[in-house]
C-alpha cells in the first residue's frame, strides 16, 4: 500500500518560490549544509521543482512563474514568511550563511524565551531565523522576561 505521507517527510513542508532557483539550491548547500534530494529542470534549465534537506527537514523549491501565480519575494518586494532553522551552533551557521552571501538583519543574541537567535535574508529574498535552544524557560519566568524585554525595547 502506498503511504499518504512518504517516509521521511513531514506533514508540512515549506515550498519556496525563487527567482534563480538553481542558484538558490547551491546557496542553501553552502549556507546551511543542505543536501540536494532531487532536481527537475525544465527545458530552459530553470527548476520546475527541487527538493532539499536541512538536518531532518525537507524543503521544496521552484523557479518563480508570475504568469502561473507563483511570484518570488523579489517580485513581491519582500517575503511575509520566515523560515525558522534550529541548529546546534547558531553563531557558526549564521556566520556561514553570511559568508555565503546572506544579509544579516539581526545578529545572534540570547533571547528571553531561551534560544540564541539571529535573523538574515538570503540573496533570493527569503527570511531565515537561525536558533539554538539553550534553556528551557518556565512559562511564568518567560512572562517576566518578555515583559522586561518589551520594556527595554520601548525605552530605546
Amino acid at each position: 500500500m502506498v503511504k499518504p505521507i512518504p517516509d521521511g517527510y513531514a506533514t508540512v513542508t515549506p515550498y519556496l518560490v525563487i527567482r534563480g532557483a538553481a542558484k538558490a539550491l547551491d546557496f542553501y548547500k553552502q549556507a546551511f549544509g543542505a543536501e540536494e534530494v532531487c532536481r527537475m529542470p525544465m527545458p530552459d534549465g530553470k527548476l520546475m521543482h527541487a527538493e532539499f534537506k536541512i538536518g531532518n527537514s525537507f524543503l521544496f523549491l521552484a523557479e518563480e512563474s508570475p504568469n502561473m501565480g507563483n511570484p518570488s519575494p523579489q517580485s513581491l518586494g519582500g517575503s511575509p514568511v520566515g523560515i525558522h532553522l534550529y541548529v546546534t551552533d547558531c553563531d557558526a551557521v549564521f556566520n556561514q550563511a553570511v559568508a555565503a552571501g546572506a544579509t544579516p538583519t539581526m545578529p545572534p543574541m540570547d533571547m528571553f524565551w531561551g534560544d540564541r537567535f539571529g535573523k538574515l535574508t538570503d540573496p533570493f529574498g527569503h527570511v531565515w531565523s537561525v536558533a539554538t535552544h539553550k534553556e528551557d524557560v518556565p512559562p511564568e519566568e518567560m512572562g517576566k522576561r518578555a515583559e522586561a524585554a518589551m520594556a527595554q525595547m520601548c525605552a530605546q
